[in-house]
C-alpha cells in the first residue's frame, strides 16, 4: 500500500471508532437540535432556525467518553418537498453516514399522530432493507412535558398511543425519551443512557455497524473520491515529481479532504418512485387534515385541568373519529361522562 493509500486508511480507522448516528424527523419535532444538547455537541444553527434546517448537518463532538458524529436529514415529507429535493436529502444522509451507521435515530413527538413516521420506517426499509429497522433504529420520544407530571410513558403508550407503540414494536422495543435535564450530573447520566442503549443495538445486531449494499456502494464512492483528492492536492503543491504525500499532512487535512469528498459525490441514483409512489406521499403533518385538529386539539387540553385531560382527550377522539353532528353528540357524551367518573374515583379516595 503507497503513503495515500495509508492515509486513506488510517482515516478510515479513525471513522470506525466514532459512534455515528442519523438523525430523522418531522420539521418542528425538537429532536435534531435536542440530540445534538443532550450529547453535548455545538449546533451552528440559531435555535430558531435548526429544526427548519434545509440540508442535512453533519456534527462531531466526545460524549461520555465516546467519539460521536451525528448528522440529521430534514423531513423527508415536508408539503415542500419535491421529488428532487427528497433524492438530495436521502442522497446527503447515506453519503454522510458512510460506511455506515451505528443507529437510526427517529424522533417522535409523543402529541402527534404517527403518520410521517411511520411513513419513514418504510423508506427506510424499502431502501436498505428490513434490519435497518429491526436492528438498527431507535424510537426517540420528544415533547415528553405534554405528559401529566406522574404519567409514565409505557402507561402513555399502551392506553392512549398504541400507533406509537406500533412504532416501538417495528424497531425492536427499543426506544429513549428525551427529557429535559437540568443539571450537569443529569446530563451526563441521559447522555450514558442513549448511547447504551445505541451499543446494545450494535451488539444484538451482531456486525461493527448498520451495512447493506447501497451503504457499501457509497463508501467505496467516497474512498475513491477521497484518493483524487489527496492526488491532486499533492500535485498542485508540489508537482508530479514530489514524494507521495507530504510529511506534514495532519489529521485535519485529512477530515478536509473527506467533507470534500462527500461534498462532490452528489445526489446518489435512486429510484424513489418505487418509495414514494405519489399516491402515499404524505403532506407535512402540520398542514394535513388530521395534523390540523390534532394540533388544535392538543393546544384546547393545556388549557384543560389535569384531572379531566384524559378524559376531555378521549371523548374528542371519539369526536374526530366518528365525525359529522353524530361524533360530536358522541364525543361530547363520552367526556363528560368519563370526567364524572374520574371526578368521583378521585373524592372517594380523599
Amino acid at each position: 500500500m503507497d503513503a495515500d493509500g495509508q492515509r486513506l486508511a488510517m482515516s478510515t480507522s479513525r471513522a470506525q471508532a466514532e459512534l455515528r448516528l442519523l438523525v430523522l424527523g418531522r420539521a418542528g419535532a425538537g429532536g435534531r437540535s435536542a440530540v445534538c444538547s443532550i450529547l453535548g455537541l455545538p449546533d451552528s444553527l440559531p435555535a430558531q432556525e435548526s429544526d427548519e434546517s434545509r440540508e442535512c448537518r453533519k456534527l462531531r463532538g466526545e460524549a461520555a467518553g465516546r467519539r460521536v458524529l451525528v448528522v440529521s436529514s430534514p423531513d423527508w415529507f415536508g408539503s415542500d418537498c419535491d421529488a428532487d429535493t427528497r433524492r438530495r436529502y436521502i442522497s446527503s444522509s447515506i453519503t454522510l453516514t458512510s460506511p455506515g451507521p451505528h443507529a437510526f435515530l427517529l424522533c417522535v413527538p409523543v402529541n402527534q399522530p404517527a403518520d410521517v413516521e411511520t411513513k419513514t420506517l418504510d423508506v427506510l426499509a424499502m431502501l436498505l432493507g428490513p434490519s435497518a429497522i429491526t436492528k438498527n433504529t431507535i424510537i426517540v420520544f420528544t415533547n415528553m412535558d405534554e405528559l401529566e407530571e406522574d404519567e409514565r410513558l409505557e402507561d402513555y403508550l399502551a392506553t392512549w398511543r398504541k400507533d406509537l407503540g406500533a412504532l416501538v414494536k417495528r424497531c425492536g422495543g427499543r426506544y429513549h425519551a428525551l427529557t429535559t435535564c437540568s443539571g450537569e450530573q443529569e446530563e451526563s447520566k441521559a447522555v450514558e443512557e442513549m448511547l447504551e442503549k445505541v451499543e446494545q443495538a450494535v451488539e444484538e445486531s451482531e456486525a461493527p455497524h448498520f451495512s447493506c449494499p447501497l451503504y457499501q456502494e457509497v463508501s467505496e464512492r467516497v474512498r475513491k473520491r477521497q484518493d483524487e483528492i489527496v492526488r491532486r492536492r499533492r500535485h498542485e503543491a508540489h508537482g508530479e515529481a514530489s514524494s507521495l504525500v507530504d510529511p506534514d499532512v495532519t489529521d485535519q487535512d485529512m477530515e478536509e479532504v473527506l467533507e470534500e469528498a462527500e461534498r462532490t459525490i452528489g445526489d446518489l441514483d435512486l429510484d424513489l418512485d418505487e418509495v414514494f409512489p405519489s399516491s402515499v406521499i404524505p403532506v407535512s403533518s402540520a398542514a394535513s387534515p388530521l395534523g390540523v385538529l390534532w394540533a388544535k386539539l392538543v393546544g384546547w387540553l393545556k388549557w384543560v385541568p389535569t384531572m379531566v385531560r384524559r378524559e376531555a382527550l378521549f371523548g374528542a377522539l371519539v369526536g374526530l373519529f366518528v365525525g359529522g353532528p353524530v361524533g360530536g353528540v358522541l364525543g361530547a357524551t363520552v367526556g363528560s361522562v368519563a370526567t364524572e367518573v374520574t371526578r368521583r374515583k378521585a373524592q372517594k379516595t380523599k
